[in-house]
């Protein structure tokens, strides 16, 4: 059993219309079925309340991070943010029972956000008897293919015409950086 930790926004990685995949799983770490590890990592705004007191934690980690991915999709922003680590995670402590939601989030993604983000690692989503299918069952999920999920043909939600491979219409805009780096000639990796 493996739980990656640091599931969050930047770890996703769109490799067409249809299919995007996660990526860097730089914290992950291979668990026994019943085990816990201790190791306080990961990104300050998805860490799980038993990471920061340091109870130990399981894949019930991916859980609760899945439920601020979701959060984070829906408004843009995380949850809990503050402007330090420290109250970032005094922020999760507190933790998303009592939050108010903005309204942009309607109640079947927040019940299932909150249900994801329970305080208490036995309560979440996904980590009772029935496991993930909890998850694939949660109303706000009725009618998802997950097949065609599995199958990696689903149709992408966000239709947009391109006048090409090169067009960036859609993206940020940027300065263009000025000049061009040196080149890195110093022989540092000369015995490789």
């Amino acid at each position: 059993m493996n739980t990656t930790i640091d599931l969050q926004v930047t770890c996703l990685l769109a490799l067409s219309f249809t299919l995007v995949v996660r990526v860097d799983f730089g914290f992950a770490k291979k668990i026994g079925s019943g085990q816990k590890t201790w190791t306080f990592c990961g990104t300050p705004e998805y860490v799980a309340p038993e990471v920061i007191l340091n109870k130990g934690h399981d894949f019930s980690v991916d859980f609760w991070s899945l439920g601020i991915l979701v959060y984070e999709l829906l408004t843009g922003n995380p949850p809990f943010s503050g402007i330090d680590q420290m109250m970032t995670y005094n922020l999760i402590l507190k933790g998303i029972e009592k939050m108010d939601f903005p309204r942009k989030i309607t109640r079947r993604p927040e019940d299932l956000i909150r249900k994801l983000c329970r305080q208490n690692p036995t309560e979440r989503l996904g980590n009772l008897k029935n496991g993930i299918n909890d998850i694939k069952k949660h109303r706000w999920l009725n009618g998802f293919n997950w097949e065609g999920l599995k199958a990696r043909n689903l149709p992408s939600p966000l239709q947009r015409e391109l006048s090409g491979p090169t067009d960036h219409s859609y993206f940020d805009k940027y300065p263009p950086e000025k000049g061009v780096p040196p080149d890195e000639l110093s022989g540092w990796d000369k015995d490789f």
